[in-house]
């Protein structure tokens, strides 16, 4: 009954903390109590949104059910795989030094028996040993090979690294007691090869306290197995069989080492993936890396969705400065709220966002299969004119949208630009980072983006009245726009210097050579006047919203880069099996 009791009290907590949150939501604020129940029977992407309006501190989730929780916790935290495929590298090195060890060893065993038997023809004789040898050489290298597959189960391979431990102590095993037994030898307690292979497997291959008790005692059984096989054939006498167990009772006490050992190594892969957690999110391989922080691709333990989450780093919020780092926060959370409402299908999905525990500030972002269009011209070059027209349209679709929320991007590059497959569409574009935006509002509260000690934007694609610090407003995303359309028709940005100061100088000062100039490609006058409208040094002398600017594009004649042409263009460069490791970058 006390259980039942504790259960309705925890349902009933969880169910008042929902009613809640609905009820505080800004989006249940906005509607009338009519359309309170529409809510919960709208879309996935429309309840998300909702729900990201109450921003929280990341922890273990805490509104499973009981008997879930519970669950949970009696399970072991699965280690994470980056973690995973680095044994399994490693037990590849390992088993590829063994193999160069085995052909040393039996270099150097038979020279040293020859130099104490004296006996010449011991160099040249065929054996057991060899035999043995030769079939651990060949072992080592097909594990070895095995690891350097692609799309192995790296939990696969350590189970059979485990199994690898066994095979290479039964050669031991068998290798020492294959031949007479030299009569100096005495049966006493000793540390053997095989002990030392234990100790170092554990620490390589890390697996569950079971299974590296029972590989390790298997494993230490192999040099009593030796002893009486040598016994057996005569090689050996050495008394009553159980001083095969006491002679190698030190390996295993090296066994309970070894299982501390491997204890301790995969307790701190969990406390990695615990680290990794972030809400509903598990984080997985990490994707790139750049200046506000990192990104790594994740899963959604509930909807088994891939995301991408970027880490914001601590330091970008103010450093050691913890007042400079708490208004960075908030203001972040502010921004991020405004950006989950932005609803153009040319921006990225906003899934979730947060705070860690240490004030690592947290985006989670949809997945995306293609690349940014910095790596794409490093990769493959300079884009066709049409393509770049069909590249800026959809930019200018999500600029339009955020501009009229009163949202500036203030850091509109190639690499914050992502164009790849969504659905059954190619070339389709995608703007990132619009959770790092600056509210335009006039007197609104100062943004992420203008934080003391922070400079945000990228000095090549910088507007002048943004380098001078001065109001910005969507004009200065257009002229970011204008060179990013430069770098796409030439591979090269619209002015280069030494230093940041020297490029900052040119896009106050400096007159851009015409795209037409740096590029052999084709451009049509109208559309090189445009980009160069959208570089003019004044604000009022560009074009003054994207939908001009979008307009604008529509009436350039020949411009026309359709869908046949993209699925054409991905099909020969980046088939669909590509892999997609670089598919968000910052």
């Amino acid at each position: 009954m006390a259980r039942r009791r504790d259960i309705v009290g925890t349902v009933s907590s969880i169910r008042k903390r929902s009613e809640s949150t609905l009820r505080n939501s800004p989006m249940r604020r906005q509607t009338g109590s009519g359309q309170a129940d529409q809510l919960m029977t709208s879309n996935d992407r429309t309840l998300t949104r909702t729900v990201m309006q109450v921003p929280k501190l990341i922890r273990p989730p805490t509104d499973a059910t009981p008997v879930e929780a519970a669950a949970a916790r009696r399970q072991p935290r699965a280690l994470p795989d980056d973690f995973l495929r680095e044994a399994s590298a490693r037990l590849g090195i390992m088993s590829l030094v063994a193999a160069g060890l085995w052909v040393v060893g039996t270099i150097l065993g038979r020279l040293a028996m020859r130099s104490m038997q004296g006996d010449e023809s011991v160099v040249l004789d065929l054996t057991m040993g060899d035999a043995i040898a030769a079939v651990s050489v060949l072992a080592s290298l097909l594990l070895f090979a095995y690891t350097r597959t692609a799309n192995r189960n790296p939990q696969r391979i350590l189970d059979l690294g485990l199994g690898y431990m066994v095979l290479t102590a039964l050669a031991l095993g068998l290798t020492f007691h294959s031949g007479p037994i030299l009569p100096t030898l005495s049966v006493a307690p000793q540390i053997s090869w095989i002990g030392a292979v234990i100790l170092m497997s554990s620490a390589i291959v890390p697996s569950t306290r079971s299974k590296t008790l029972l590989a390790g005692l298997v494993a230490a059984s192999m040099n009593p197995v030796g002893m009486l096989w040598a016994r057996a054939q005569g090689y050996w006498d050495f008394g009553p069989a159980s001083n095969a167990l006491l002679m190698h009772y030190p390996d295993y006490l090296l066994v309970g080492v070894a299982v501390v050992i491997s204890h301790v190594v995969t307790t701190l892969g969990r406390q990695v993936a615990k680290a990794r957690e972030m809400g509903s999110y598990q984080l997985g391989e990490l994707l790139g890396r750049g200046g506000m922080g990192e990104v790594y691709k994740a899963s959604h333990r509930m909807l088994a969705r891939p995301a991408a989450i970027k880490l914001i780093r601590p330091e970008m919020l103010g450093g050691t400065d913890s007042a400079v780092a708490a208004r960075a926060i908030a203001r972040f959370r502010r921004e991020a709220e405004a950006a989950a409402h932005l609803r153009s299908a040319h921006t990225v999905d906003l899934y979730d966002f947060g705070v860690t525990e240490d004030q690592t500030l947290y985006l989670v972002m949809e997945f995306l299969e293609g690349m940014d269009l910095e790596s794409l011209v490093r990769q493959h070059g300079p884009m066709p004119a049409p393509r770049v027209v069909h590249v800026l349209r959809q930019v200018c679709d999500s600029l339009e949208e955020a501009h009229a929320r009163g949202l500036v991007h203030r850091d509109v590059k190639p690499a914050n630009i992502h164009i790849g497959r969504v659905g059954c569409r190619e070339d389709f574009v995608k703007v990132l980072d619009f959770g790092l935006v600056k509210t335009a509002a006039v007197g609104a509260a100062q943004s992420l983006a203008t934080i003391e000690g922070v400079i945000m934007g990228t000095p090549a694609y910088m507007a002048p009245e943004m380098a001078l610090g001065e109001s910005v407003d969507g004009r200065a995303d257009l002229y970011a726009l204008g060179c990013v359309a430069y770098y796409l028709l030439t591979g090269e940005q619209v002015f280069t210097g030494e230093t940041v100061l020297k490029v900052i100088s040119q896009h106050l000062q400096a007159v851009p050579v015409p795209p037409s100039e740096r590029t052999e490609l084709p451009i049509p006058a109208t559309f090189e006047h445009l980009v160069l409208a959208c570089l003019a040094k004044k604000p009022e002398e560009r074009p003054q919203n994207a939908r001009q600017l979008a307009q604008s594009l529509d009436t350039i004649d020949c411009m026309t880069w359709g869908e046949e042409d993209a699925r054409r263009w991905w099909s020969q460069h980046h088939p669909p099996q590509a892999s997609t490791s670089d598919a968000i970058t910052l």
